[in-house]
């Protein structure tokens, strides 16, 4: 398989680890050796030049200085051919104790340019070199020549990425190969098996699909949309196509792709295993190999969704050739399962079956194509009929989605969850549709765990209690108190949403209507990246104000309670209920802060941390002193230069007048500089009307 193997050396860790992986290809298939260091002469010289201004008077005359260019010129090109020649023996001194004939290749120029054009232009058949090279940092990922050739060469790159004496838990005797259900994922099964057989490793197939997707994007665009154009997407349907057919269906293929694989690999005489995931396919194979730890991973350059002519890589396999924690080989083979060829040689659709297919959504006709034409050469049939279409769907999708779409009919099965046990596939995850399901739809997994409505409601009580929310598109799903202040260990909003967005959806996936902290953990921690930490609970009702929700803390600040509004009132004192309702009267924003702060202020000059009714009334009394003060100022000096207004700023005014503070400060009252007077007195009046009003 591997004839020629081209080795990039520079001496680093990652690099002399590569040229030992290389040997051990070598010896087992036999190959050729090449090894090839690119040093840059020319880049040096170049630089020298630059450089020569700074020479000594006396190296400045022009025969010196040709003299010293002709010199420096010979020395770096020498010199470089020497440390390249060195780097090249000790790949040379491996391949023959290995028996291997080694050839030395050196270049002057750009390392990845240099790089490419002599793999582009020759005959290896894999390129073997380290991730980082002496120019990697802590932070570092991946070189940018590891990078750029990876990504322009369209030969197999196996690129290394573990270092000898790094501890590792167990064995690593497992080659881990993404199955997508395209030619390259099933190029990359035949390169994982033969490497497998060859080096005595395991196979494991893991594929992976989207559920979460499409209900993250809807839930992000409904809040943009006009009633209109709502009424026109119709999400509830849009969802119930989703949750009953689509994503189910998806599922049902996937796991009909590992079929496919482990097929291949039986008629092949390699006893396969076979792992089907959900998720965002690139980080649910990463988190499965940092579980896993396998020797390999083996990827092919594109997956299902790219065009045939996409150069480059993959989205996924380039988030893997950053992030995997090992070794990863890209693979250009392709491989047609003779199902597929078959299917393509030989099967004709009809007119009718033709147009009932473009009402599949674009995402998904590829793979819902290649599904049913490998169904239609199981059957023997030649053409696809719209009967062999239903027949499909019986297969892949549950029997009722037909009528489940007609009647939206998941909505009952929403509400009646909390009342019937639901059974839960342990392999794949996915919920039975009818009770005592002995074989799940998806997996044809046996094995279920039974969720029972009292086991949910002893959870419940232990969690805190729930909180009804009602989704995007107007369904109702609890949350026990633990999973909402789970979720809000996140800091960032948007991946809170995103997070929140993700759980909802497995919880209408496996038919749950309560939302535990045990059943949100998993998405939490694997956006969050580190175990999941409550914080501690406040004691209820401390201010009689709404029940506080988290976050509990931020900068320093407790969360007292919230408006109806849920605008959030921090604080690092402790208030009373009354003084709560009193300052949620001021309207929420600039003005609440503003008044906040003065509030605060007084508190602060009387030495007390426990702010009362009446501390909130004088901090309002102080706000409205202040604006009569400013009032007053500006019928003594109605205004104020440029000038002035810059030396303010600049901090040029009198001893004692701070630019950062934004005030001018008199003798004995502090009083607004005119880039703040407008936003107070609009606070003052709100302030005003809130009181008018209650």
């Amino acid at each position: 398989m591997y004839k020629t193997i081209y080795v990039p050396v520079d001496n680093s860790d990652y690099s002399n680890q590569a040229i030992s992986m290389a040997v051990q290809l070598g010896k087992a298939y036999e190959s050729k050796m090449v090894g090839c260091h690119v040093y840059a002469a020319k880049m040096h010289d170049y630089r020298f030049r630059q450089m020569e201004y700074t020479l000594p008077e006396e190296y400045l005359e022009e025969n010196e200085l040709d003299r010293q260019r002709k010199i420096h010129d010979s020395l770096i090109t020498m010199g470089l051919k020497l440390i390249s020649d060195s780097y090249l023996t000790t790949m040379e001194k491996s391949c023959s104790e290995a028996s291997l004939k080694f050839v030395p290749r050196m270049m002057d120029g750009k390392h990845h340019t240099e790089l490419i054009k002599d793999i582009e232009g020759s005959d290896y058949d894999l390129v073997v070199m380290g991730v980082l090279g002496l120019g990697r940092v802590r932070d570092s990922q991946i070189g940018s020549v590891c990078e750029r050739v990876t990504h322009s060469t369209h030969k197999d790159v196996l690129v290394i990425k573990d270092l000898p004496g790094e501890e590792t838990e167990g064995p690593r005797d497992t080659i881990l190969v993404g199955i997508d259900g395209s030619p390259q994922s099933f190029g990359a099964l035949m390169t994982a098996m033969d490497l497998a057989k060859r080096f005595d490793k395991k196979v494991e197939a893991i594929s992976v699909y989207d559920p979460y997707l499409h209900y993250s994007v809807f839930n992000s665009i409904v809040g943009v949309l006009t009633e209109k154009a709502s009424k026109v997407f119709r999400f509830e349907e849009q969802n119930q196509l989703h949750e009953e057919i689509i994503d189910t269906g998806l599922a049902q293929i996937y796991e009909s792709h590992l079929s496919v694989a482990v097929k291949i690999a039986a008629d092949d005489g390699v006893q396969i295993t076979k792992t089907l995931l959900d998720g965002k396919a690139f980080q649910k194979i990463l988190d499965h190999a940092r579980k896993t730890k396998p020797w390999l991973l083996v990827m092919g350059r594109i997956g299902v969704h790219s065009d045939k002519d996409e150069k480059g890589l993959g989205s996924n396999t380039d988030n893997l050739l950053r992030t995997c924690p090992g070794n990863i080989l890209i693979t250009t083979r392709l491989e047609y399962p003779e199902l597929d060829i078959q299917a393509d040689e030989s099967i004709r659709w009809t007119p009718e079956s033709e147009k009932r297919m473009k009402r599949v959504p674009p995402q998904v006709l590829g793979i819902a194509r290649r599904a049913i034409l490998r169904m239609a050469v199981e059957k023997g049939h030649s053409v696809i009929t719209t009967d062999l279409l239903d027949e499909a769907m019986d297969r892949f999708m549950p029997k009722s989605a037909g009528a489940a779409t007609e009647k939206l009919a998941e909505s009952l099965i929403l509400e009646a969850a909390g009342e019937h046990d639901i059974s839960i596939c342990r392999k794949c995850g996915v919920a039975a549709s009818g009770p005592d399901p002995v074989k799940c739809s998806v997996c044809s997994s046996t094995s279920f765990e039974v969720i029972t409505p009292a086991m949910v409601e002893e959870i419940i009580k232990a969690e805190g209690g729930t909180e009804e929310e009602t989704t995007y598109d107007g369904r109702k799903l609890r949350w026990t108190q633990d999973a909402k202040r789970g979720l809000w260990v996140l800091d960032n909003a948007y991946q809170r949403r995103r997070t929140k967005a993700r759980i909802e959806k497995m919880a209408r996936i496996r038919k749950m209507n309560t939302i535990t902290l045990e059943f949100a953990r998993e998405t939490i921690e694997e956006e969050s990246g580190k175990p999941l930490v409550l914080p501690a609970k406040t004691r209820k009702g401390e201010t009689g104000a709404t029940p506080a929700t988290p976050p509990l803390e931020v900068d320093g600040k407790k969360l007292i309670a919230r408006d109806t509004k849920k605008n959030p009132l921090l604080s690092t004192r402790t208030w009373s209920e009354d003084a709560v309702q009193r300052v949620f009267r001021v309207p929420a924003g600039f003005m609440r802060n503003r008044t906040q702060d003065r509030i605060e202020k007084v508190a602060a000059d009387r030495g007390i941390t426990a702010i009362t009714l009446e501390v909130v009334e004088a901090g309002i009394e102080y706000s409205r002193q202040l604006m009569a003060q400013m009032v007053e100022s500006y019928q003594a000096k109605p205004e104020i230069s440029r000038q002035e207004m810059a030396e303010e700023k600049a901090g040029k005014t009198a001893a004692g007048k701070s630019s950062n503070s934004g005030t001018r400060k008199d003798e004995n009252r502090e009083m607004p500089t005119p880039m703040n007077e407008v936003g107070v007195m609009s606070a003052m009046r709100q302030i005003a009307r809130g009181e008018a009003e209650s």
